[in-house]
């Protein structure tokens, strides 16, 4: 498993969206147009190509709707599936699985879109050596869940939040008084065991946080000309993260300039959802 979300975050995230879904009152549809007794076998099913996340949500939207309901997948997170592929297997109680469906694949069609795109740039920029990584513009409440799909599609994670890490950005340079003086300070002031990163938005700027020290450089809205000088000044001294006006058309000239990482809130922020539907089987 693609380093899994912890299983409390996924029920409590479950619960709530299934608290949202069902109100005070549950499924009125279900319950007037079902009888009690009736079952349902159902197939979560792709109607077009992409890569499968957020098997463990949508397990938990059945699981936690009510006894009985049963949910096999038929993929695991990360792996394709083309048009008309069966992704998981339901059966239960009809009127449980009918009140569990549309959260299950609002989390699936979600997570699956951003690890489809992610899967997009990362085969864009394959053989280059660099990294697509996501960035903290997320779905307020869903971080974890879309920083795991990011991995599921092939991407790596930039910080998860203000807490993990130090990234030093134009604001605090311009607060602090330069670059030199946000990144010393930063020095200063952080554990011994939290990395630093400052952004820089000119090559002079890069320059002056080489000469401080820096280690991990953001190199923030450059064109592919500067980008590649960049990487000729730094020479190795410092990893250097391309951000800024990352679109996929363009991620590719984008790594062959050098740089290590390629930050985009793209894959987060403008993924679309993948098309996924249950269907029942009628047997």
């Amino acid at each position: 498993m693609i380093g899994a979300v912890p299983q409390h975050l996924v029920d409590d995230a479950v619960m709530r969206a299934l608290a949202e879904d069902l109100g005070l009152a549950g499924d009125l549809t279900s319950q007037a147009a079902l009888p009690a007794e009736s079952r349902a076998t159902a197939e979560i099913v792709a109607r077009e190509a992409g890569v499968v996340a957020g098997l463990a949500l949508a397990a938990a939207a059945f699981r936690l709707i009510g006894p009985g309901v049963s949910f096999s997948p038929a993929l695991a997170d990360g792996d394709g599936v083309l048009p008309g592929g069966v992704v998981a297997r339901v059966e239960g109680p009809a009127r449980l699985v009918m009140s569990a469906e549309r959260v299950a694949l609002n989390f699936l069609n979600r997570l699956s879109g951003i690890a489809t795109l992610t899967r997009r740039y990362v085969d864009a920029v394959e053989g280059t050596g660099a990294r697509i990584c996501d960035t903290r513009k997320t779905t307020p409440g869903l971080r974890a869940f879309e920083k795991y799909a990011v991995r599921c599609g092939g991407g790596t994670n930039h910080r998860y939040a203000l807490d993990d890490a130090i990234l030093i950005k134009d604001n605090h340079i311009a607060v602090a008084g330069g670059v030199a003086a946000a990144y010393a300070m930063a020095v200063r002031n952080a554990g011994h065991l939290v990395a630093i990163e400052i952004e820089v938005g000119s090559l002079a700027e890069l320059e002056e946080a080489l000469t401080a020290g820096a280690r991990i450089v953001l190199l923030d809205n450059m064109e592919n000309d500067t980008l590649r000088q960049a990487v000729a000044i730094t020479r190795g001294r410092a990893r250097l993260e391309a951000s800024g006006g990352v679109k996929l058309d363009r991620v590719r000239s984008i790594a062959e300039t050098g740089v290590d990482f390629i930050s985009t809130s793209q894959i987060t922020m403008a993924a679309p959802p993948l098309d996924l539907g249950l269907d029942v089987v009628i047997q």
